[in-house]
C-alpha cells in the first residue's frame, strides 16, 4: 500500500485512497481481477483462495473506504457487499440471535420494516422509537444493537450519535450507524465511537447511479469477523467490475460533495424563503431542527432536501414540470433526483412529502427549474 494520506485533505484522500504501491508500467489503480478461483497448490494459505471469500479488486476498496471512514486506524477492516441492503442485513443478522433485543429508528430506510419482520420470524425481539430527540434511549435496556440512522432516510432528523453510543456502551450493547446520506466526508461515525459504520455505496459514494454496492467498517476484529463470515455464508458479494467501478469514483467524491452539499443548500433556502409554507427540512440549514446537533457531529450535511406539497395531485405535477430532475428513487446521484416519496409505501410521510436529492448542475439552473416547476404546479389542471 501507498503511505498512508491521513494527514491530508478530503480530496487529496480521495484520490489517494486504496491505491497500491506504483509498480513501473503497470496502471496506477489496476484494473477488475475476473475470477471465480485462483492457483492454489499444496495447503490454502494465502489472502485469495476462492472468488466468494476474496477478491484483489476488493481489497483496493475496502482499503479506500476505509481510509475515508477511519483515517489513521490500522485496526479498523471494511468489507463490501452486493448492495446497502446485504450490508445492513450481515451487521443484523450476524450479531443477533433468537432471544437477543435490537433498537431500529421507525423513521428510517423503508426497507426495515422488513428486516424487523424477519428479525421477528428468528426470535429477536426488535423495539422501535424515532431519530429526532435521541428518542431511541428510552428504548435501549437490555438491547444487545443499537441501529441509528443520522440523518434518517427520508426525514432528515438528527440525533445525538455520542449520546447515544455512551448511553449504549454503558449497557453492553453494540452500535451501528447507517452513514448513507451523511457518507464518510460528512460523518465518521467510528470517531463518534460507533461500533460500526454502514452504508450503501450505491448512493453518493459512487454517485452515478450506476452500481449497486454496500459496505461495513467496523474496529473491533471479532464482531468483523463474524460479518465476513455471513458474507460468506450468503454469498452478497459485489462483482468485481462493481468494486472497480466504485473505486474509481471515490477520487471524485470530494469534488461531488461538495458541489451537491452547496446545490441542496442552495434549493433549500429557495423552498424556505417561498410564500408558502413547504416544511422543508435539511440539516444545514440554520433554522432546521436538526442543525445544531448536525453541526456538531457532522462535517457536511448531505445532499438531499426534503418538503411537502399540500396534495398528491400537486406533487405529481410538481414531479412532471421538472425539466433538469429526473423523477426517480434512490439519490446521491451527479443528476439531481426528485420522488414523491409516499408512493411506496413504508415512509411515514404525506402524500405530497417529495425527497429531493441535488446533483452537480449549476446551481442557479437547478433553482430556476425547482421554482419553475412550484408555480406551475400549483394551478389545478382542468380535469382536478
Amino acid at each position: 500500500m501507498t503511505d498512508s494520506v491521513t494527514g491530508a485533505g478530503d480530496g487529496t484522500r480521495a484520490v489517494r485512497a486504496g491505491l497500491p504501491e506504483p509498480v513501473k508500467h503497470e496502471p496506477t489503480l489496476p484494473g477488475p481481477v475476473f475470477a471465480a478461483h485462483f492457483h492454489l497448490p499444496g495447503d490454502p494459505t494465502g489472502p485469495y483462495t476462492y472468488g466468494r471469500d476474496e477478491n484483489p479488486t476488493w481489497t483496493h476498496l475496502e482499503r479506500a473506504i476505509g481510509e475515508l471512514e477511519a483515517p489513521g486506524r490500522d485496526d479498523v477492516e471494511t468489507l463490501v457487499f452486493a448492495s446497502g441492503m446485504a450490508a445492513i442485513s450481515a451487521v443484523l443478522f450476524s450479531q443477533l440471535s433468537a432471544g437477543d433485543t435490537v433498537v431500529l429508528p421507525d423513521d428510517g430506510y423503508q426497507v426495515l420494516p422488513l428486516v424487523r419482520a424477519q428479525l421477528e420470524a428468528y426470535g429477536v425481539e426488535v423495539r422501535t422509537a424515532p431519530t429526532g430527540g435521541d428518542a431511541q434511549l428510552d428504548v435501549l435496556d437490555g438491547a444487545k444493537l443499537l441501529w441509528i440512522e443520522t440523518p434518517s432516510n427520508p426525514g432528515l432528523d438528527v440525533c445525538d450519535v455520542r449520546r447515544l453510543v455512551e448511553a449504549a456502551h454503558a449497557r453492553g450493547c453494540l452500535v451501528a450507524v447507517d452513514n448513507t446520506l451523511a457518507t464518510p466526508l460528512g460523518q465518521r461515525p467510528l470517531e463518534l465511537g460507533a461500533d460500526f459504520s454502514v452504508a450503501s455505496g450505491t448512493k453518493q459514494l459512487t454517485g452515478h447511479g450506476d452500481i449497486l454496492l454496500g459496505y461495513v467498517t467496523g474496529g473491533d476484529a471479532a464482531a468483523m469477523a463474524s460479518v465476513r463470515r455471513w458474507r460468506k455464508i450468503v454469498g452478497a458479494i459485489p462483482g468485481p467490475m462493481e468494486a472497480w467501478l466504485a473505486h474509481r469514483s471515490i477520487a471524485t467524491l470530494q469534488l461531488r460533495v461538495d458541489r451537491q452539499n452547496a446545490n441542496a443548500l442552495v434549493i433549500a433556502e429557495a423552498l424556505r424563503d417561498r410564500h408558502e409554507d413547504l416544511g422543508v427540512r435539511y440539516p444545514g440549514l440554520p433554522g432546521d431542527p436538526s442543525h445544531k446537533i448536525a453541526s456538531q457531529q457532522m462535517r457536511r450535511f448531505g445532499c438531499v432536501v426534503s418538503f411537502t406539497l399540500p396534495t398528491r395531485a400537486r406533487a405529481d405535477r410538481f414531479l412532471d414540470a421538472l425539466r433538469l430532475v429526473d423523477d426517480a428513487t434512490s439519490f446521491g446521484g451527479v443528476r439531481s433526483t426528485a420522488e414523491r416519496r409516499g408512493r411506496w409505501g413504508g415512509d411515514a410521510v404525506p402524500e405530497g412529502f417529495i425527497r429531493f436529492s441535488a446533483g452537480a448542475e449549476d446551481p442557479q439552473d437547478l433553482v430556476a427549474d425547482v421554482l419553475r416547476a412550484l408555480n406551475e404546479s400549483s394551478q389545478p389542471t382542468p380535469s382536478e
